[in-house]
């Protein structure tokens, strides 16, 4: 669905990701370590060559030559799921940002309305003692209203009640969207980019995606059977006895085991004419007659929309025979889970520890809540992250820092051109077309052109829940009042300290937040072929998405179109088959059995190794331009081109618990980081050359891939 934003939990790992479903984000771990509840500065890493382990050879595994000191020196803490090096960076950001709501928070008659709004909003997230004494008040009047309700007809304003109270109803990821029933927004047409249309979503799962449900090894097995006694749990604690609450369990489990058995699989769910559905009102009604489409859009305020799109009509036509078959008590049942569900990171301790118990020691690993504060900051920046957003930029990103990353930008943009003009599979008509797409990308660096005004939010200093409700509505309204208008080229899906970047293929744009900009990806003091190696890397990586297996699928203005002769999509799909096939492996730090599946990540490993190519043409041409070539050694011993290779594979050394690595193999359409770096490097005949790798070593791939 395109309109995507990462979980906090996994930015520094997952960098250039679409997003991971698990709900109850706020419990999620972000990387973070003792210093955590220091008010020091916190430390952030630098690209150092002489961490390199030389008692290993680079051509036989250069991710542990690269990164082994670097990972025994760095255990995960107890609190993470995992510990990269820009993990660092993540606490430092955040340290920022937490500046920035403590001096806002204090009550003086003196703040702008933007300081109100943001320091009222850490000052109820942090404030403890309030949320215990109000206990389940806060939840009451919502269970409450679903109690009340009499027939079936009545569930449609409540599900439209339900898309306004939470995040998510307007973020479709890779699995579905995470909210109650089905995700509603506003988003570009695929036929006709310029225009904004309705988009309807499968959704309605707790769990991370559908395999959850359905999958019959026995560690799927365990882990359902675990969520059982969660959700149980959870509705002991939210008033009910022990063995109602085992039936409700069952009642949940029964009905989200249904519609993930509806649901579009992820990989089938990449190729966006799968998720293409033109449908009318007409159709829409006709397809779920049991939700009431009228009430529901007048509730949503949703304008006319030329026609709807729906992900997934079999999903719809699934979740309807459901509607129609199961009574109303266990629709109110998974109502009331979903509230409580929702809901619980807002919430008392008990409750906020129960959800951290499964949703981040059991799925993902991790061993310790995280603290209070860094909670609250991820929070606030998800909710009013352009306004906290402002004081970031201010702080962390001068005009040098966007003016050096633009220059980047552009060189890897050349690299782009020169590449497509000399690939060898592509007729001239093809290679015409793409340069036009590439022509037409816009590159957005570091923040907005302008700021989301945020007046019309009501923060108050008393009600962490009705803060949170109160952004939501504000975000999900924003989104679906965009159905019918034109479309707002300068909209970001991510919010400016975000350490992450994306391709967005509708509007045909290339996003680098400036919270990416930072050590270790991007430094002034180092010498170009370190950050072409990390940021340069990344920048090649998001603008091959826009001729990767999906990308490739748009033209220059968004469109869904194919611009390809059928020749040259027969030679692509033939690479990107090359690529796939390779990625498609054992991955033995998730657990016996678990496996990737190439086509899920078949997208952003095109993407990687594209990526790396052009990031070192780039220099190499850079270095021309200087007198200078890749092989000219520097004052360290080190080559530029070495350096260079070093600098990307120390941007991805990570520690990584099992469960969160078998999460992302699941769930994830990217690669775990030792496969970024050793499948990648092992496809280029530039780095043989830069370490003396000769045939028959494993960095020296036989049947070596390459698209771009």
């Amino acid at each position: 669905m395109f309109i995507r934003r990462v979980p906090a939990f996994l930015l520094p790992l997952l960098l250039l990701a679409a997003p991971l479903a698990v709900t109850g984000q706020s419990a999620m771990g972000n990387p973070a370590g003792a210093a955590d509840e220091s008010k020091s500065t916190p430390k952030l890493e630098h690209f150092d060559p002489t961490l390199v382990d030389k008692e290993l050879n680079p051509c036989d595994d250069f991710y542990k030559y690269s990164c082994k000191k670097w990972i025994t020196a760095n255990p995960i803490p107890p609190d993470q799921v995992y510990w990269t090096t820009g993990s660092g960076l993540q606490l430092w950001n955040e340290n920022v940002l937490r500046e920035t709501l403590e001096a806002s928070s204090k009550n003086d008659s003196k703040r702008s309305a933007v300081q109100q709004k943001i320091g009222d909003y850490w000052a109820a997230c942090m404030d403890e003692s309030g949320i215990e004494a109000a206990g389940l008040k806060p939840l009451e009047p919502e269970l409450s209203r679903i109690a009340a309700l009499k027939s079936k007809k009545e569930i449609t304003l409540e599900i439209a009640h339900l898309h306004h109270m939470f995040p998510g109803a307007w973020e479709g990821n890779d699995n579905q969207t995470n909210s109650p029933f089905f995700g509603f927004t506003g988003g570009q047409d695929f036929d006709d980019a310029s225009k904004v249309v309705a988009q309807i979503d499968q959704g309605g799962l707790s769990l991370p995606s559908r395999d959850y449900y359905i999958k019959t090894d026995e560690k799927s097995v365990e882990t359902l059977k675990k969520f059982h006694a969660h959700v149980q749990k959870m509705f002991v604690l939210a008033g009910e006895k022990e063995a109602q609450g085992s039936s409700d369990a069952d009642a949940v489990i029964e009905l989200e085991t249904a519609l993930a058995q509806a649901q579009m699989d992820n990989v089938k769910r990449r190729d966006p004419k799968n998720i293409n559905n033109k449908m009318s009102l007409a159709q829409v009604r006709e397809l779920t007659p049991s939700i009431d489409w009228d009430a529901y859009l007048k509730a949503v305020k949703a304008p006319v929309s030329e026609h709807y799109i729906v992900s997934s009509p079999d999903f719809f036509r699934a979740e309807e025979k459901l509607l129609a078959g199961r009574p109303i008590e266990q629709w109110k049942t998974y109502m009331r889970w979903q509230v409580i569900h929702q809901a619980v990171p807002y919430m008392t301790k008990a409750l906020a520890d129960e959800n951290f118990e499964f949703f981040a020691h059991t799925l993902a690993g991790q061993e310790q809540q995280r603290p209070r504060w860094r909670r609250c900051t991820r929070a606030a920046d998800r909710d009013l992250g352009e306004a906290l957003g402002q004081a970031y930029v201010d702080r962390a990103f001068p005009p040098e820092s966007k003016a050096r990353t633009v220059e980047m930008v552009h060189a890897i943009e050349q690299a782009m051109h020169d590449d497509i003009v000399s690939v060898s599979w592509m007729t001239p008509a093809t290679k015409e077309q793409a340069i036009v797409k590439l022509k037409g990308i816009e590159d957005k660096i570091g923040y907005p052109s302008h700021w989301r005004d945020y007046s019309s939010v009501k923060i108050t200093r008393d009600s962490y829940l009705g803060n949170v409700g109160q952004a939501s509505a504000f975000e999900f309204e924003r989104w679906v009042a965009k159905i019918g208008k034109p479309v707002d080229r300068s909209e970001w899906t991510m919010t400016p300290p975000t350490i992450n970047a994306y391709y967005d293929p509708q509007l045909n744009t290339i996003n680098f937040p400036a919270g990416i900009l930072q050590p270790p990806y991007f430094e002034k003091t180092m010498d170009d072929s370190v950050d072409y190696g990390a940021i340069g890397m990344v920048i090649g990586h998001e603008l091959t998405h826009g001729f990767d297996d999906q990308g490739r699928k748009f033209d220059a203005q968004g469109n869904l179109r194919d611009w390809w002769t059928a020749e040259d999509a027969k030679q692509y799909d033939e690479r990107g088959k090359c690529i796939s096939d390779e990625y498609t492996q054992e991955v033995p730090d998730a657990g016996p059995g678990v496996k990737q599946n190439g086509l899920l990540t078949q997208g952003e490993d095109t993407a990687d190794n594209g990526g790396l190519h052009l990031a070192l043409n780039a220099l190499e041409a850079d270095l021309k331009k200087q007198g200078k070539s890749l092989d000219d050694k520097g004052p360290d011993g080190w080559t530029y081109r070495q350096r260079f290779f070093l600098s990307y594979a120390y941007s991805w050394c990570a520690n990584i618990r099992p469960e969160v690595a078998r999460l992302v193999v699941t769930t994830n359409p990217h690669s775990l980081p030792i496969f970024r770096i050793d499948n990648v490097v092992s496809n280029m005949s530039e780095f043989a050359q830069a370490f003396g790798c000769k045939a028959g070593q494993k960095m020296v791939r036989a049947n070596a891939c390459r698209v771009w």
